[in-house]
């Protein structure tokens, strides 16, 4: 039975934005020596909501995203997905490869390359967090890339990994760089019984 994340207290919660916050820090950092640029990043927004209700956050099922997809093994493994709004991926794209605002008009392999990138980047950054305060172990896999309807994705993901939570931890993640802002959406899928893992391992355990 999965764990119902819905019962989680404040403490609880303010445990988790730490590490998102200090994930957020930790990829910020990466990403400038990347694009060779100052890059703020930071994250409004941390809660969870049942898995059935991303499609939603993506402006629909039927919305075009480019998603990057990974998991992150070791002593609480857990899937994760960054999404962007195909608009939004190809700005990145430009931040990325250093391009003037407005150059890529569609994904091309370099393109995409360069997202599955950010997308190991930001993941690594959370993993690395998540080991800084928990003392657990994460490594990320090699980054696998989709561009297709967010429900599609999304249903791709329960098909293929279908012991996951029907949970879904949610960070919205804002980038600013070379002028531009970029607004993406994180979410982890830990395995059954991970994320009581973490807790226990950040001294707040779960109800």
């Amino acid at each position: 039975m999965s764990e119902d994340y819905t019962r989680l207290t404040p403490l609880q919660l303010d445990a988790l934005r730490e590490v998102v916050n200090i994930g957020a820090g930790n990829a910020a950092t990466a990403l400038a020596t990347m694009v060779q640029a100052r890059v703020e990043m930071a994250v409004p927004r941390v809660e969870l909501l049942p898995f059935d209700q991303v499609a939603d956050l993506l402006g629909g099922p039927e919305v075009p995203v480019a998603c990057v997809f990974l998991y992150l093994s070791g002593e609480a493994p857990a899937r994760v997905l960054f999404a962007l709004e195909v608009e939004r991926a190809l700005q990145m794209v430009d931040v990325l490869m250093q391009r003037e605002p407005g150059t890529t008009v569609a994904l091309d392999e370099m393109g995409v390359s360069a997202l599955q990138e950010l997308g190991n980047i930001v993941a690594s950054a959370y993993g690395n967090a998540l080991a800084e305060l928990t003392g657990l172990a994460f490594l990320p896999s090699v980054p696998a890339f989709a561009l297709d309807m967010a429900g599609a994705i999304l249903d791709a993901v329960l098909a293929q990994y279908g012991e996951v939570s029907d949970q879904a931890l949610v960070m919205e993640t804002c980038f600013a760089a070379a002028g531009l802002d970029v607004i993406g959406l994180l979410f982890m899928l830990p395995d059954p019984g991970a994320l009581e893992h973490i807790l226990q391992a950040l001294e707040v355990d779960a109800p």
